[in-house]
């Protein structure tokens, strides 16, 4: 296992049973004996978050997790996500959720804002040109491995339901509108076409295989293989959204156009389009 691996999954498994506690840089450096300068930078490179908003994050969903199936008051579930006040939790709660935590507690429906990140031990270095070729349809086979690439991309979907999104994806694989693209027994990239609407309904590359082209081969293939018209388009957090960990600026550098400004699952997002013309430009996102 590389050495950066294992220094990120020590701090990982340091925060993960920590999540009770006030966490920092410093504190979490210091307990897995690691200069909080690298582990910083290997900690955003590996994981696409740093260590603050992993933080954060996983406190915050913990905190909804307890709104929802506990009776603990506001203020200690506040205290026990690692915050000094109730307002500040609120203040964090409500950038990231889009509602305070009481209204969050009478909806009582949980749903996470980050999951617990599990690495790859040992990714391999395929080639970008290769990875066309091995985008291909999902079968029923593939579903625990692609739930599992769902959890480790479900900041890029609020309010996601799993039980509902499960017998979607049987329709998708069944309809062959789902692709995947494995490493090994690892789905590193999931697409849920909708050929219908042309529209991408779910689509996740694995943090650890990002900047290697493969958001841009699967749009490529989605645009030349599965779409009906010239273009196709996605949804995505609206400009300034605090909860976005990067989503809208991939789509941007893939040559994804802004478009309507909507509201999904009750959760204010943006309509992006991609022409077939544009997708010829992009980085490697």
């Amino acid at each position: 296992m590389p050495k950066t691996i294992k220094h990120v999954m020590a701090a990982i498994d340091y925060i993960e049973s920590h999540l009770h506690e006030k966490l920092d840089l410093e504190a979490v450096a210091g307990a897995v004996h690691y200069s909080k300068y690298h582990l910083h930078r290997m900690f955003t490179d590996t994981v696409g978050l740093t260590i603050h908003d992993y933080v954060q994050r996983r406190q915050l969903t913990e905190a909804a997790k307890l709104l929802v199936l506990s009776d603990r008051p506001i203020l200690e579930i506040a205290l026990s996500a690692g915050y000094e006040s109730q307002q500040s939790f609120t203040d964090s709660f409500k950038a990231m959720y889009k509602k305070t935590p009481n209204q969050y507690r009478e909806e009582e429906e949980f749903y996470p804002l980050q999951l617990r990140y599990v690495l790859h031990e040992n990714p391999t270095k395929l080639e970008e040109k290769e990875w066309q070729d091995k985008i291909v349809f999902a079968t029923q086979e593939d579903i625990p491995k692609w739930i599992e690439l769902v959890h480790l991309v479900i900041d890029g979907f609020p309010h996601l339901d799993e039980k509902q999104y499960l017998i979607q994806l049987q329709e998708y694989i069944k309809n062959k509108r789902a692709l995947i693209l494995k490493d090994a027994d690892t789905a590193i990239g999931i697409m849920a076409f909708n050929e219908v609407t042309g529209s991408i309904d779910f689509f996740g590359v694995h943090p650890q295989y990002r900047k290697r082209g493969i958001a841009k081969a699967f749009c490529e293939k989605a645009l030349n293989e599965l779409a009906h018209s010239a273009q196709i388009s996605v949804t995505t957090f609206r400009e300034g959204d605090k909860a976005d960990t990067g989503y809208r600026e991939i789509w941007g550098s893939l040559g994804f156009a802004e478009a309507e400004l909507l509201i999904e699952f009750g959760y204010p997002t943006q309509r992006f389009i991609l022409h077939r013309e544009k997708s010829e430009g992009g980085n490697n996102e």
